[in-house]
């Protein structure tokens, strides 16, 4: 049997979970991870490098993902097929805020001809669970789109909205990446910019976590207090900026009857 790296068997025995935590579900969701814009097709080798995993462990994962028919392989590189929407599907069919906030996003974006968005954090990400835009201002985005929570205008308004000791905790694990040439990433300066959005109560971003993109986010606040979503609009820069935040009153209506109806 392939020995595990030192470092996976430490993990394995910290884990708090115990015996009951499932290292080959864990193994095959992180294969199915390593895939996106810039990692289409990966070969085994890549694959093992890029999760610091034995070949065998991660050729059993692909195998298995090959048989189940979520992957493919063809001269040696794998690839992951329409299949893995099923996983997809199932979230925004089970998720309440796919299915609560869906109408609202594609009633807004009929009535106004824009695109607009919800997005929820997931881990130091920022994802959009509910998406609509008018036909002629598709742009590839949409649904699962996951962009840095600091530098995107969803991802500030989340994070201005959180728990003072959980922005804080952020801020200091965060390691901050120049996305765009527009990119803030001095942390002064983001806690500065989050301490605003707090203040005024919406974040506009423009071309930090997209070049050639601008957009405009209000919090949608739980009932508990949190901001727990965030609803967004969105557009190309050769609007100006002022053609944006006319917008604003229109998302701080939509998130007040929104908020109005979450338990």
């Amino acid at each position: 049997m392939t020995r595990l790296l030192e470092q996976h068997a430490r993990a394995r025995a910290e884990n708090p979970v115990g015996r009951d935590f499932s290292e080959a579900l864990a193994r095959g969701l992180s294969v199915i991870g390593l895939f996106g814009p810039d990692t289409p097709a990966l070969t085994l080798s890549d694959a093992a490098k890029r999760l610091d995993l034995p070949r065998a462990t991660v050729r059993r994962a692909l195998i298995t993902l090959v048989a189940l028919g979520f992957a493919e392989e063809r001269e040696r590189f794998y690839r992951l097929t329409p299949k893995v929407l099923r996983l997809a599907s199932a979230y925004l069919g089970a998720s309440f805020a796919s299915t609560f906030f869906q109408p609202a996003c594609t009633s807004l974006s009929a009535r106004h001809g824009e695109t607009f968005s919800l997005a929820m954090l997931d881990g130091d990400d920022a994802v959009m669970v509910a998406y609509a835009t008018p036909r002629r201002l598709y742009d590839g985005g949409g649904l699962g789109l996951r962009m840095p929570a600091f530098c995107s205008a969803v991802g500030r308004v989340l994070l201005a909205g959180a728990a003072p000791e959980e922005r804080e905790a952020y801020l200091k694990r965060l390691t901050p990446a120049q996305v765009t040439r527009h990119t803030v990433t001095g942390k002064a300066a983001l806690r500065r910019i989050l301490n605003q959005v707090e203040q005024d109560g919406y974040a506009l971003a423009s071309e930090e976590a997209e070049e050639g993109f601008r957009s405009l986010a209000v919090p949608i606040v739980h009932p508990a207090g949190v901001a727990r979503y965030a609803l967004n609009v969105g557009r190309v820069v050769s609007a100006p900026a002022d053609d944006l935040t006319r917008f604003l009153p229109i998302l701080k209506e939509a998130a007040r009857e929104l908020q109005a109806q979450l338990i």
